[in-house]
């Protein structure tokens, strides 16, 4: 047999297994898997882990906000920053305009990152207020290969109640998976009108003026919904027990309700927002950091699967960007970047501090994003699949900076973090754009991917 690259002599991780053997790729794909393999190319692993591609089902390329402030990373300089960091797919988000058809606003966002992506990427649908008069549109959008539908709870984009369990029903009767950021949005209007009332301004009146108690409201109402009607239901960015204890106590019922949480949910806490000035405004996201207790929380609940994926709600916003909400902490936009150092984090500070072990890694990382969000050849090790891999240096010692990370963004909120363990090589479907820190993508070899669930 013919293989055009051979990964040599490393340890493989899976979801299921660790264990030696060789990788055989050609074209695309992987085709073999054995000892002593051959190759036209042939990287030596030795010493090194072998890992499917990292899957970040939860980014924000590109994205405007009302204010006309966009994310600072686009799809060329966000999708190079994964690759870097060992993730070969995301998925990003479609939303319509109010009088664009859903399969239009596909077809734009699509065409958007059609030339810039580097890595293979899916795309969630929004259901915004003004798109609930379209659910009839669904069964397209599915057939065009986008089955997973965001609801907001927040913001502008958010469902009142009703219009919540409709969209929870259309989705249901395409099969599809909705995916929900949760939170009480009237009670977060409410405090942060009489904070700013009364001249509480500051970055620390964020996390003050969105409770982890009412994201654990929210959550609970929104799986109440989805098993009222009988549909499972994914809940994004989890960021405290009261949220993490309705997931775990609704799948301890036997409902299908899933979670994912985010580095710097994991990492960093509300103390951030403490600090003066600029700094204390960069690390505002939604839900905000929350507090130690919290943090620990999450990381039980990743080694007892009552959370499943780590992704990173990538949305970076340059400190200038950040700057606009000095004045005014409602006015700061959301979101941090993660996507370059979320499986290097997840390794230094999950599988090395015992929370979970190496294949709770790849199963939160790869596995399960691909398994829940219908990406039915990746994120598994084996013949017939996507030669999305990469080759992990389980001893490389790094210590983060903007230095060192490509996310088109002038600060990290990872600054200072050691970690230890590094992708050495990151290969596309069985290309190589990532080896020994030198980029060798381009823009646009990367793929729309037509998902299908089979949940």
């Amino acid at each position: 047999m013919q293989l055009n690259l051979v990964i040599k002599n490393g340890t493989i991780v899976t979801a299921e297994n660790v264990y030696q053997a060789d990788i055989g790729i050609r074209g695309e794909k992987i085709v073999a898997i054995a000892d002593n393999l051959s190759g036209e190319r042939e990287i030596d692993a030795t010493g090194k882990l072998v890992t499917p591609g990292a899957i970040d089902v939860h980014v924000h390329h590109q994205m405007p906000l009302p204010s006309g402030v966009i994310s600072a990373d686009d799809f060329f300089t966000g999708t190079r920053a994964a690759a870097y960091g060992g993730t070969t797919t995301i998925i990003d988000f479609v939303a319509a305009e109010p009088e664009e058809s859903l399969l239009d606003a596909l077809a734009a966002r699509q065409a958007e990152a059609k030339d810039r992506v580097v890595i293979d990427y899916g795309l969630h649908m929004t259901i915004t207020p003004t798109d609930i008069a379209k659910l009839d549109q669904l069964p397209a959008v599915v057939e065009a290969g986008c089955p997973t539908f965001k609801l907001y709870m927040a913001y502008g984009f958010r469902l009142k109640d009703g219009e919540l369990l409709q969209a929870l029903d259309a989705v249901k009767q395409v099969n599809g998976l909705p995916i929900v950021h949760a939170e009480n949005w009237d009670v977060i209007c409410l405090m942060i009108a009489q904070n700013l009332a009364v001249g509480r301004t500051e970055p620390r009146w964020h996390p003050r003026s969105r409770p982890a108690v009412m994201e654990g409201e929210a959550v609970g109402r929104v799986i109440d919904m989805a098993a009222l009607v009988g549909t499972p239901v994914y809940i994004f960015h989890v960021s405290c027990d009261d949220a993490v204890e309705r997931i775990a106590a609704a799948r301890r019922q036997g409902l299908r309700v899933f979670g994912e949480t985010c580095p710097q949910y994991l990492l960093l806490t509300d103390a951030a927002y403490e600090e003066p000035g600029l700094a204390g405004t960069l690390p505002v996201c939604a839900p905000p950091l929350r507090s130690l207790t919290d943090q620990a929380r999450l990381w039980t609940a990743l080694g007892r699967n009552e959370l499943q994926v780590v992704s990173t709600d990538h949305c970076p916003f340059s400190s200038a960007d950040k700057a606009l909400g000095l004045d005014d902490f409602s006015r700061i936009p959301g979101g941090v970047p993660s996507i370059e150092s979320r499986f290097a984090l997840m390794y230094t500070y999950g599988v090395l501090a015992n929370c979970f072990s190496l294949k709770r890694w790849v199963r939160m990382c790869c596995t399960a994003p691909a398994r829940l969000f219908g990406l039915t050849h990746k994120g598994v090790i084996a013949i017939g699949y996507d030669a999305d891999l990469v080759v992990f240096d389980p001893n490389k010692q790094t210590i983060l900076s903007t230095d060192l990370l490509h996310e088109n963004v002038d600060w990290t909120p990872y600054t200072g973090f050691e970690v230890t363990g590094w992708p050495a090589v990151t290969i596309s479907r069985g290309e190589v754009i990532v080896e020994d820190g030198t980029f060798y993508g381009t823009a646009g070899r990367g793929k729309f991917v037509e998902r299908q669930l089979s949940m």
